[in-house]
């Protein structure tokens, strides 16, 4: 049996998604921006991808919405585009450190530019406090962004107040929402989201497309120059086959999405409840504020390189933390920030359903993975005895260095 569970990192394209993009390769292949037949009939297309990518997040205007490469243009264009703009005199922006890197890498990068990031700190369910964010924003405070949910561990972030709070302080809000939107209701006014980032390949649409939805009003300063396309904001020949698959997408999740949102949640809990009885064994992300698909949890005494290769070879396919970090050896920012010691973090499995994962698959992870669990800690030479002893030696050491 094969058992794709890495919904998180990237989904499989709807066959209606790929029926709709197919013509616009070859019968219907006219650049969006000429005036011709072949270019109004494109045009035409980018328009409704719009409308329908306007609908599933509760936009005002089809305008508002900017198409792009993905949810890391989008990042970028948010952050830099308010921050480095020649109008903005206030020099601040908050966020938080479980960010995705596409936020934390632009962040650390305007930095460079004479901008002051505050990073805010999360509790051991991944939750920023509302009380920091107050303590923190001012009025030279221009942006506040913080992720509608973790890519990692699928904690829901209370963006809602977030909007609130920055608003007034007279800051704006944006959200990467590349992990919720398609799967979890997303209404950008009921949330009071200024600007939000979005994903294509998240929701069973193409990779290499995304948008920014940027409220009615705004300005932004673009990072791409050019011909000038998407109003401005964002120049280059569009994409128009990747732009209907992502309006395609969007319009089928706007269908199934209260469907998909309750099958994903009781497949996700019969895999929580039954690994949270192995011993050693925690919950990454809280409970129940927690994106329906999502379940992180780490296996102390394993090492998670090997426990996806077993996996892997067993037709079981999850990661140890966000696709884009699955190369690096070192342990997860997310999993360090909730208060996880480095070796605990290395043995973190992510599995993240998706629309045509099936009970018979749930039930054959829930059997293999718990013995290949059970094989890889009778290898390792880090046991729980192991862990106790050196516990020990941290606690002698710092008595001493109470002493002292």
């Amino acid at each position: 049996m094969r058992v794709y569970m890495d919904h998180g990192a990237t989904t499989a394209v709807d066959p209606e998604v790929k029926k709709e993009m197919m013509k616009f390769f070859s019968d219907e292949f006219g650049n969006a921006s000429q005036m011709y037949e072949y270019g109004r009939n494109a045009a035409m297309a980018v328009q409704e991808a719009r409308e329908r990518v306007t609908k599933l997040i509760g936009a005002e205007q089809e305008r508002e919405i900017i198409f792009n490469s993905g949810g890391t243009e989008a990042d970028n264009l948010a952050l830099k585009g308010i921050m480095l703009a020649k109008k903005n005199k206030k020099k601040h922006m908050i966020t938080s450190v479980i960010e995705h890197p596409a936020i934390l890498r632009t962040a650390e990068y305007l930095e460079t530019q004479g901008i002051k990031v505050t990073y805010l700190p999360v509790d051991n369910f991944g939750l920023i406090s509302l009380e920091d964010l107050k303590k923190e924003i001012s009025s030279e405070t221009a942006l506040v962004s913080v992720m509608h949910a973790n890519n990692e561990i699928g904690t829901i972030e209370p963006v809602k107040e977030i909007g609130e709070i920055a608003h007034d302080a007279g800051a704006l809000f944006h959200t990467d929402a590349v992990q919720t939107v398609g799967k979890i209701p997303v209404d950008v006014k009921k949330l009071n989201i200024d600007l939000l980032s979005m994903s294509s390949h998240k929701l069973y649409g193409p990779k290499g497309v995304g948008a920014l939805y940027k409220k009615q009003g705004l300005r932004l300063d673009p990072i791409l120059h050019g011909g000038g396309h998407e109003k401005g904001y964002r120049s280059g020949t569009e994409n128009v086959s990747g732009i209907v698959g992502l309006g395609k997408a969007a319009e089928i999740a706007q269908k199934v999405l209260l469907k998909e949102m309750e099958k994903l949640t009781k497949m996700r809990d019969r895999i929580i409840d039954n690994f949270l009885k192995l011993d050693d064994t925690i919950l990454n992300g809280h409970r129940t504020k927690r994106l329906p698909h999502n379940a992180n949890l780490s296996f102390k005494f394993v090492e998670g390189e090997a426990l996806i290769l077993r996996l892997d070879a067993k037709g079981i396919y999850g990661s140890t933390g966000s696709a884009c970090s699955t190369k690096k050896l070192e342990a997860s920012h997310v999993l360090l920030a909730i208060g996880l010691r480095h070796e605990v973090a290395h043995g973190s499995l992510r599995l993240t359903l998706g629309r045509w994962n099936t009970d018979k698959e749930v039930d054959y992870v829930i059997k293999e993975v718990p013995q290949v669990i059970k094989e890889l800690r009778e290898m390792s030479a880090f046991r729980k005895e192991t862990e106790e002893y050196v516990m020990s030696l941290k606690d002698e050491h710092d008595d001493d260095h109470c002493e002292t």
